[in-house]
């Protein structure tokens, strides 16, 4: 049986001038859709009791072990823009933030979250975590992915359920506004951390479960996920892409495309995380070293952030009436 590797990918948008991919993609075959987003792919590949994934409790419990039983929401450094009708979320977690810096936001914003009974704490120097009372009752936040460009205030939880979070996350700026880290990230041309993002709600869930050999990945929730579930994570950069496939056009035509010998055996059943990668980097990097190994036997899955599947086959390749 041929191994199989499942892949990430943004939307299809981003990636649809590419021309070698765009080949294959016409003659690849098309999967019922799934609904658009990164957790919605992600969670196709785990399970778990029941209910919205509790993130930030599977986060917390993978780089600090002490998740236990308590309820945990993810609270991660974030940059907001300003508007005249509003503010925009821009970036939410990953902004480049050292241990230190972290700490000395979440330091400041101690008293904040302490007044409401929660705390705030630091899970690594890009994600923070706050432990709150079994009490609260936590309205649904929209997921990072989902927020990302959209306008602050409207994705904000309404109503009087959402007051005591809308208040929260307006006294958070505050307190960062000013921030001396903040004055030396712009100092160095670097965006602000002057907000938080709630998302991830939930306790730690007994088990994870996974189909999967190995994951790669360079975002923290899958890797959190693979340890829940014992599976093998390494970083993205331990994935094999030295071997260069056969020229556009020859790899897809040419009777002996994809014969020449494995330059790295994959598991059975892997994961590679490519949802955030930029077009070019995947243009350069990513689809030679896909298609190396679509074209020596390895089944491709594609699961694009738009909800789009997709399964390409190294006989597709014979699809040749099939034009991008």
């Amino acid at each position: 049986m041929a191994a199989v590797l499942n892949v990430l990918l943004p939307g299809r948008d981003k990636l649809a001038h590419i021309a070698p991919f765009a080949a294959w993609m016409a003659r690849g075959t098309t999967l019922p859709a799934a609904l658009p987003g990164y957790m919605v792919a992600m969670a196709e590949h785990f399970r778990w009791p029941g209910g919205a994934l509790p993130a930030a409790a599977v986060i917390r419990q993978s780089v600090a072990g002490d998740a236990g039983d308590a309820l945990w929401l993810s609270a991660d450094p974030a940059w907001v823009q300003p508007e005249l009708s509003g503010a925009r979320l821009l970036a939410c977690g990953n902004l480049g933030l050292t241990v230190e810096e972290s700490a000395s936001l979440v330091a400041a914003l101690a008293e904040t979250f302490e007044a409401e009974g929660m705390s705030l704490h630091v899970g690594d120097a890009q994600h923070w975590q706050l432990r709150l009372p079994s009490y609260i009752e936590v309205p649904a936040f929209p997921e990072p992915e989902e927020a990302l460009g959209a306008d602050l205030f409207e994705q904000l939880p309404k109503g009087e359920a959402g007051r005591r979070w809308r208040a929260l996350i307006n006294e958070a700026q505050v307190v960062l506004h000013n921030h001396p880290v903040n004055r030396s990230r712009a100092s160095r041309h670097l965006p602000p951390v002057n907000s938080v993002w709630l998302w991830g709600a939930g306790v730690l869930p007994d088990w994870v479960e996974c189909g999967l050999s190995r994951i790669y990945s360079d975002d923290l929730l899958p890797w959190a996920l693979g340890h829940k579930a014992n599976v093998d994570v390494q970083a993205r950069s331990a994935f094999p892409t030295g071997a260069k496939p056969a020229p556009v056009g020859a790899s897809l035509l040419a009777k002996g495309a994809g014969d020449s010998k494995t330059h790295a055996a994959l598991p059975p059943y892997t994961l590679l995380d490519l949802q955030d990668t930029q077009p070019h980097d995947f243009d350069q990097t990513w689809w030679p070293a896909l298609e190396t190994q679509l074209t020596e036997g390895t089944e491709l899955r594609l699961a694009f952030a738009d909800g789009l599947r997709m399964v390409l086959k190294k006989n597709h390749r014979l699809r040749f009436w099939r034009k991008a």
